[in-house]
């Protein structure tokens, strides 16, 4: 069962684009909960708003107003109230996307390892937990491998290992099963789920993926800017 509280919280938010009559409103009082130890969905068409969403909970652009919770933490209220944007979205917020964007002259341990080691823990406390994780998504024979020796599937799985690697009570992940065929693109719906359990990280993934959908328990539709949520079929 998901934790208590809310890992994620969003209220009223609005994302304003330009000025007077040329003005566009992205995001219209947007409303959104995600608990610790859950996975929701975020559903859209292109241009609906899920993208500018993502990157104002990512603290890569400023809303135009609302109100932004981050585990326990309120990270934006009409107004940034973090001062450090980079380490809030180093250390509180991981992510993953459609590429896995690894560092191609970094073996697999030291892309992993490398997030927790620039928040200032030690060489050595980032390796172990480096190691750590990727047993856990099953590629931990594959820690002194490099990006370009991984198959797709393997190469989201060790992103999504440093998306974890700082322990971020949230991730964002953006369509991260686009480019894999349907059996490696549900078991890295299975594996967010249970990474989500097993570490009570709240989890939003903005996905167009029709074989990943069904997964999903509660589902976020957004259109024009606006959230609309529905249950979603899992039954798990």
């Amino acid at each position: 069962m998901p934790g208590m509280g809310f890992g994620i919280r969003i209220e009223g938010l609005s994302k304003r684009y330009g000025e007077g009559d040329t003005a566009v409103d992205a995001l219209k009082d947007v409303n959104m909960t995600v608990a610790p130890g859950e996975v929701v969905g975020l559903i859209g068409p292109s241009g609906s708003g899920k993208s500018t969403l993502l990157k104002c909970l990512g603290a890569v652009i400023e809303p135009t107003a609302g109100k932004m919770t981050v585990g326990d933490e309120v990270i934006f209220d009409n107004g940034w109230k973090i001062t450090d944007l980079r380490a809030l979205r180093r250390d509180r917020i991981g992510f993953v996307f459609q590429a896995p964007y690894l560092i191609p002259f970094l073996d697999v341990t030291d892309n992993v390892a490398l997030l927790p080691m620039l928040a200032g823990r030690s060489n050595g406390d980032s390796r172990k937990r480096a190691k750590e994780l990727l047993e856990a998504l099953d590629v931990g024979h594959r820690a002194q491998a490099q990006p370009s020796q991984l198959s797709g599937g393997e190469q989201q799985r060790v992103a999504i290992a440093r998306a974890l690697a700082n322990q971020p009570p949230v991730i964002l992940a953006d369509e991260p099963t686009a480019p894999l065929d349907s059996e490696r693109a549900l078991a890295v719906v299975r594996i967010l789920n249970d990474m989500a359990r097993q570490f009570q990280t709240a989890i939003i993934v903005v996905t167009h993926d029709e074989k990943i959908i069904p997964t999903f328990k509660r589902i976020y539709h957004i259109r024009d800017g606006k959230t609309y949520e529905e249950a979603g079929q899992a039954l798990h």
